[in-house]
């Protein structure tokens, strides 16, 4: 019975998460943590119908002190035991126009990304040092691989792509920290999903089958997806046509 918990989780992606996961048997998965910095209605409804089971927790993750209070929080309501699975999810991905020279958004894009998601693993690896599955996913994009810069050049979203290449080699930082005590410290690509971020309905993906897909890889073998970059598997994209193929194959940092 494993315990989770996700920050971002308002809407989106996120909220497909919560879901997919507070679906499954309790014997499964437990208790779901959905972290949010404001109000979500959605989320609200989902766990008022859960019987308990998804528990919303306010954090803004750009704000090291409200990381470690909901830590804080989380603590008690698992009574002594300890946390199983992170999943940073929190995230913004603004556009301009006219290339790098104008992008004037890059701090606040490091804050949320990267240092934010340092914030939360730090406030909440306690816990997961007491948990018995030991998995941190971080949500992660092919947009950012430099290897891959060229193919998406023509997405003008520069801080988004820096920030998310910082997230990347902070995942691999922790993932050489902590692979002697057995954990999985795992960047995923989720793909291009039809949220409100991705750019809704001319996206290849639903939400749900980002999730879905997600948590298949997160679920492997620590030691097999410890401090790896991974694109989802989804039927039907194995080969796709476009340069959105999700093959579950590893992206090159």
């Amino acid at each position: 019975m494993a315990s989770v918990l996700i920050t971002g989780a308002s809407r989106g992606f996120e909220l497909a998460l919560v879901r997919e996961l507070s679906s499954r048997p309790a014997t499964e998965i437990s208790k779901v943590f959905a972290t949010a910095r404001g109000d979500s209605s959605p989320l609200s409804e989902l766990a008022t119908a859960s019987a308990g089971r998804v528990s919303v927790v306010q954090l803004d993750v750009t704000d090291d002190l409200s990381t470690r209070n909901a830590a804080a929080e989380v603590e008690t309501q698992l009574s002594g035991k300890g946390l199983d699975i992170l999943i940073n999810n929190a995230g913004i991905c603004q556009y301009v126009g006219d290339g790098v020279k104008l992008m004037d958004n890059l701090a606040e894009s490091f804050t949320i990304k990267a240092l934010g998601v340092h914030y939360v693993m730090r406030a909440f690896l306690p816990l997961l040092q007491r948990g018995s599955l030991k998995k941190v996913a971080n949500i992660a994009t092919s947009f950012a691989s430099i290897t891959l810069a060229r193919a998406s050049h023509d997405v003008p979203a520069p801080a988004y792509k820096i920030s998310k290449a910082a997230l990347h080699a902070l995942t691999v930082q922790y993932a050489l920290d902590h692979e002697k005590d057995g954990f999985a410290f795992v960047a995923i690509a989720p793909g291009w999903m039809k949220t409100d971020l991705g750019g809704g309905d001319i996206a290849d993906l639903t939400p749900e089958q980002g999730a879905k897909a997600s948590l298949e890889i997160l679920f492997r073998r620590n030691a097999e997806i410890n401090g790896q970059l991974s694109k989802v598997l989804v039927p039907g994209w194995e080969n796709a046509t476009v340069w959105n193929v999700y093959d579950g194959t590893m992206v090159p940092w």
